[in-house]
């Protein structure tokens, strides 16, 4: 008797065993193939976002220049205010029409791009910026002097950026706070704009993947 129930317990454990090993294997196919979409989703997005980013390259370099180390857009239209201004109007100029003009361009290739794709949705970020000098109120300038560029494109010129696009403005002040934001040596140089252009809809698919 004792060796049938000896028998039974080996043969139970035997059939516990291989069905454990039969679950561990299943289990670990489970996790391969998920891996391995995983994988496939991931490589789709990134080059989706390269295709994105490859994309934002037909602004024209007539008014914009891309830093790649900071991954921004520069207006390569110089500005030059007085100390604590931030209406465009008073912009220093010897031809202050050619100068409005240049910007008013600059913002309707922004307007082509993004009808040119629709198919994203994007964030544009205007970053105002101001030169270290005697003003205390820098941070809150560089913001309104954004605000400015916004408003003449949109209320003076008629420029329409469009449903694909969510717009924000800001301003990055003049370096004091050490906010690491994109710095010109020569102070005079970093009265400009910055533009980001970023891929909202490709962000948000990245996240909801997680």
């Amino acid at each position: 008797m004792a060796q049938k129930k000896e028998s039974f317990f080996w043969t139970s454990y035997s059939d516990l065993m291989t069905s454990l090993f039969f679950v561990m294997l299943v289990l670990f196919i489970l996790v391969i193939v998920l891996l391995h979409k995983r994988m496939e989703a991931t490589e789709a997005q990134l080059q989706e976002i390269k295709k994105v980013e490859e994309s934002t390259k037909d602004l024209s370099k007539d008014y914009f220049e891309y830093r790649p180390e900071y991954k921004k857009y520069v207006l390569n239209i110089q500005v030059r205010y007085p100390a604590g201004k931030s209406d465009l109007n008073t912009i220093m100029s010897s031809d202050k029409e050619d100068q409005l003009n240049k910007l008013a361009y600059a913002g309707k290739e922004i307007q082509d791009f993004l009808n040119n794709h629709k198919e994203n949705q994007y964030v544009l970020i205007v970053e105002g910026q101001a030169s270290r000098d005697n003003f205390t109120y820098n941070y809150e300038l560089s913001y309104q002097r954004a605000l400015a560029l916004i408003r003449f494109w949109v209320d003076d010129r008629g420029i329409k950026f469009g449903n694909n696009c969510e717009i924000l403005i800001s301003g990055s002040g003049d370096g004091k706070l050490d906010t690491h934001s994109m710095r010109e040596s020569i102070e005079t140089e970093n009265q400009r704009f910055l533009i980001h252009i970023l891929p909202k809809n490709i962000f948000e698919s990245t996240n909801e993947k997680k």
